[in-house]
């Protein structure tokens, strides 16, 4: 008795929420039911499934109703920021990003100079280098 009143409630309950909300967990619904309708012992997550849950879960924030049943909110927080970080190693790895190295005969002479003039410092030694013809930031 109690579930046909919570049901019902539920169903009340509808008719105050947004057609954009309604719209994606019927999104969500019809998404679990092609995973559920795979013939698979067990229903298994492909790659395109965990992209398309980490999507809608920028969209929608579906914590406060019962319509997961797949895949839990943690979960896809989980891959959401699992992609995230693999997305910023892969950016970290590419090269040419970030500043650009100094050869290492400026290297030398930058230390050449800060040694044999202990009293100056960046700035002095940043004019010396401009005088020579050599650009450093």
């Amino acid at each position: 008795m109690f579930r046909v009143i919570f049901a019902f409630l539920c169903y009340i309950l509808t008719f105050f929420r947004s057609r954009h909300d309604l719209g994606l967990e019927i999104l969500a619904l019809r998404h679990q039911l092609a995973v559920f309708k795979r013939k698979h012992p067990r229903p298994h997550l492909k790659r395109c499934d965990r992209l398309f849950w980490v999507a809608l879960h920028s969209l929608w924030n579906p914590l406060d109703n019962n319509a997961l049943i797949i895949v839990k909110p943690e979960t896809v927080v989980r891959w959401h920021r699992t992609g995230f970080r693999l997305y910023w190693q892969f950016r970290s790895r590419i090269a040419g990003l970030g500043r650009p190295r100094i050869p290492a005969d400026v290297y030398e002479m930058v230390k050449r100079m800060a040694r044999e003039n202990p009293a100056w410092g960046a700035p002095q030694i940043h004019g010396e280098l401009q005088k020579l013809g050599i650009v450093v930031s």
